[in-house]
């Protein structure tokens, strides 16, 4: 489980059906088999070095996220999984991609805030409320509007400046995470 709180941005060395990132900050723990959230696709590494790590990409990961755009010199947003005592500073993201999204904008606000607009599958409507919880990119954010498929966040100096949604453009595909506990409620609520 991850909050969806980027700790570090990495660097793609090779890209394909095995990934591998040069980092630092995420290596003072990182073991082989343990997970890692890159651009909030849960990972596990395969190979640890002194510079960075290596997981592999099933097809079905491929698929789903926007780990397949990415090529060497990209770069990406790396979390560590919580642990019992980490304070759960985002909202519970699992890791687990459910589609990906298109940049429809990315506007200035002024004193380094950004709008970001993302036009997200229909199929995920029902999970996205005004105020509630989305990942994009492994990032926590708020959803601040609602337009038919395309929802709106507020992107604070903090964040636009620690994550790659900087580098976002338009067009640009985001890997979406809409929150787990609403997909737990609808399932719940299918069976009455």
């Amino acid at each position: 489980m991850f909050t969806g709180i980027v700790e570090e941005l990495g660097t793609v060395a090779a890209a394909g059906s095995k990934l591998e990132i040069h980092c630092s900050t995420v290596l003072s723990d990182l073991s082989i088999g343990a997970s890692i959230a890159v651009n909030g696709v849960c990972l596990t590494a395969v190979a640890v070095t002194e510079g960075g790590f290596a997981a592999d990409l099933a097809p079905e990961t491929l698929s789903r996220s926007n780990l397949g755009d990415l090529a060497a010199g990209s770069r990406v947003n790396l979390e560590r999984p919580v642990t019992p005592a980490t304070r759960l500073s985002g909202h519970i993201v699992q890791g687990h991609v459910d589609a990906t999204g298109e940049v429809v904008a990315l506007d200035a606000l002024g004193d380094e805030n950004w709008w970001l607009k993302v036009r997200v599958p229909k199929s995920l409507d029902r999970y996205l409320v005004e105020k509630g919880s989305v990942t994009l990119d492994g990032i926590s954010l708020t959803i601040a509007a609602l337009d038919g498929d395309v929802i709106g966040v507020t992107i604070i100096p903090h964040t636009f400046a620690n994550t790659t949604i900087g580098q976002a453009g338009e067009g640009t595909r985001l890997n979406v995470e809409v929150d787990v506990l609403a997909k737990h409620v609808e399932k719940l609520l299918a069976h009455r």
